[in-house]
């Protein structure tokens, strides 16, 4: 007997995609009580012998230079992003609006 399908919510999607050659990073972003959390899956794209394409989570010795730049850029990525939102807590913190 097969599971039932699950659905994703609608809001679920990447907040960032990163690629190298057959090599793909995607940044997901979820919130949690104490704030945002950033998660990275990584996959590698490929094409059977029919010719349709296919993901894996398995890289090989000639993967892994671009697995590596591909995470980099994800960490760099993420590091933006959470530079940001703390600059933009900290600019709603100190605008007059905000001091009664």
């Amino acid at each position: 007997m097969s599971k039932p399908a699950t659905k994703k919510p609608a809001d679920n999607h990447p907040v960032h995609e990163i690629r190298h050659r057959n090599i793909r990073a995607t940044i997901w972003k979820n919130e949690t009580p104490k704030g945002p959390m950033y998660n990275v899956t990584v996959s590698r794209s490929y094409r059977d012998d029919a010719g349709e394409w296919h993901d894996t989570g398995s890289f090989s010795y000639g993967d892994l230079m671009n697995l590596a730049k591909a995470l980099y850029d994800a960490h760099s990525a993420i590091a933006a992003a959470i530079a940001r939102e703390r600059a933009a807590s900290a600019a709603s913190k100190a605008s007059p609006a905000n001091h009664d």
